[in-house]
């Protein structure tokens, strides 16, 4: 199962722009330009938030903005902007993110601080 999504118009949400979403079982890519095409793709297993946001008007048009929180070193955030369907793929980005790292056996890199592990080695004796 996947996604494809085309970046709309907040005015009527109508799909005239040239950016594409495709959110597929083990990764996700935007395409953007119409003369330059440029893609950034992006594993799902290095997705490690998700969040969903829509403003007045989006909610009016049926749109929704996905910001996605990644492990990724050239796009740490990736945002699927104004597209239809968006609280779907939010649950879906968020639940096949989890299976991906599951079955990598990955786990979430995340600095939570050492807490002082140089004390640690100080009262070693030798």
């Amino acid at each position: 199962m996947g996604f494809a999504e085309r970046k709309r118009w907040l005015f009527f949400g109508l799909p005239f722009t040239f950016t594409k979403y495709f959110v597929e079982e083990e990764i996700l890519t935007v395409r953007q330009g119409l003369l330059k095409v440029v893609e950034n793709d992006c594993y799902i297993y290095k997705i490690q938030d998700v969040e969903h946001s829509a403003t007045l008007f989006e909610r009016m048009f049926g749109l929704g903005t996905i910001t996605c929180f990644t492990g990724d070193t050239t796009h740490p955030t990736l945002q699927l902007v104004h597209i239809r369907n968006s609280k779907e793929i939010k649950k879906y980005l968020l639940e096949q993110s989890e299976k991906m790292r599951i079955k990598r056996r990955t786990v979430n890199m995340l600095d939570i601080g050492n807490g002082g592990m140089a004390d640690v080695t100080d009262d070693v004796e030798m």
